[in-house]
């Protein structure tokens, strides 16, 4: 199947894409914030930069884009039509370099958690998230 806009606007589409404060993201930041967590963001001295780093807990979080990380059974993992070989290079280098990242932050000690897009499109969604994938640490809390 062909295209329907050019390889120059496809490139500057493709190119416009945030790695950084993606709406995901920011959810999952603000549910985290409301739920009393504190976190620092984008810890350029951890493997992989997560998106949220909690030192105190050792806990790492990636919010991850289903597309670009291959969420595997998510319809949000298409295949572009075109240039196929291209994207099927690109997304297994993403999940090679996304299995080093985990592999290493576990390797210095940390739990690494993965969030995805389509699991967070709405703030009491993320708010779900934060609290199941915390639950340890809530309970831990309360007890205390």
């Amino acid at each position: 199947m062909i295209d329907h806009v050019s390889t120059e606007r496809r490139s500057a589409m493709m190119s416009a894409v945030r790695g950084k404060n993606t709406r995901p993201e920011m959810l999952v930041r603000s549910a985290a914030h409301r739920l009393g967590l504190r976190f620092r963001l984008h810890a350029a001295d951890l493997p992989g930069r997560p998106d949220l780093v909690f030192r105190k807990i050792r806990t790492a979080i990636f919010v991850n884009g289903c597309f670009w990380h291959r969420h595997h059974g998510c319809r949000k993992a298409s295949m572009p039509k075109s240039n196929r070989r291209f994207w099927a290079n690109k997304f297994r280098e993403n999940v090679r370099r996304d299995k080093a990242n985990y592999a290493k932050l576990e390797a210095l000690g940390w739990r690494v958690i993965i969030v995805w897009q389509c699991e967070v499109r709405t703030l009491d969604e993320a708010s779900g998230v934060i609290k199941n994938r915390f639950k340890r640490y809530f309970r831990e809390r309360s007890s205390a």
